[in-house]
């Protein structure tokens, strides 16, 4: 068996097939990158060529940073996908903390309510959420848009970080415990830092979601100095939809930043996935 598992055959195989898959999926995101550099007539003329000489042109980027305040939906995609990101990993791991470690009247319904969290849709509770944000005032505020995305991403968070948090030695807590240790110094400093490759693979499943999301900003936050970058992409693309230039120049400013953090972070996803498969 190990030697089929070791076959240069079959890892060559599966190599190519990964090489591949990986080439059909980025080769979109290529296209829209090299042509957002060019002129209109050379994106009809030979697409996939590169952006060189009388092609090469800024045209689609002066007229994105003329006509839509991108810089201002760049921030405001920030901040929500980072507070978002922080209240999920905080909330999150704290709720994991108390199922996996302390036995208690109604810990395992807790549990099943947070599942039905990652089985039912909340765009399904639409509605309600806007009457409720109407009610207190929340409308076209960034603070909406945090509420909603981190109860959206909690469910599964705790699913996630519990998991984790039970293979975390009890020896090493009750040590922390004898040595006067509180309870929130133990979470704090002696759990937290064993399951940061969970953290990060929570991160990159909530952040991708968040950073991309067009629903929720379209109805709770569609105000001009609350937008997001996804809803202003759209909203400029609608106005310019037969201007191949700013629109490939916005596709490319909405998708570059997600792309670079998913890079950044994928080390870290990847030894999460890893190391609960192990487990």
């Amino acid at each position: 068996m190990n030697k089929a598992r070791h076959n240069p055959l079959n890892s060559a195989a599966a190599h190519g097939a990964l090489i591949l898959y990986t080439l059909i999926a980025l080769f979109p995101v290529f296209v829209i990158l090299i042509n957002s550099f060019k002129t209109r007539k050379a994106i009809f003329a030979e697409p996939l060529a590169p952006p060189l000489g009388d092609a090469f042109s800024l045209i689609g980027y002066q007229t994105v940073m003329k006509q839509g305040d991108f810089f201002l939906y760049f921030q405001n995609s920030f901040i929500v996908t980072v507070a978002s990101l922080f209240f999920i990993l905080l909330f999150g791991a704290m709720a994991a903390f108390a199922l996996s470690e302390y036995r208690f009247r109604g810990n395992m319904l807790m549990g099943l309510y947070l599942a039905l969290g990652i089985m039912i849709p909340i765009r399904i509770g639409t509605v309600a959420i806007l009457e409720l944000m109407v009610q207190t005032g929340l409308i076209n505020t960034l603070l909406a848009l945090i509420l909603v995305y981190t109860a959206q991403g909690l469910p599964l968070a705790v699913f996630i970080l519990s998991e984790f948090m039970r293979q975390v030695s009890d020896d090493l807590k009750n040590a922390g415990r004898i040595d006067g240790m509180s309870e929130y110094a133990i979470f704090f400093k002696l759990v937290l830092p064993l399951v940061r490759p969970a953290m990060a693979t929570v991160a990159v499943f909530n952040m991708i979601p968040i950073w991309n999301d067009l629903w929720f900003p379209l109805i709770l936050a569609p105000g001009e100095s609350t937008k997001t970058l996804t809803l202003g992409s759209q909203v400029f693309i609608g106005q310019f939809v037969t201007d191949w230039n700013a629109v490939l120049s916005a596709l490319s400013l909405a998708i570059l930043p997600v792309l670079v953090l998913y890079v950044i972070f994928s080390r870290q996803l990847i030894r999460g996935i890893t190391s609960g498969a192990v487990k």
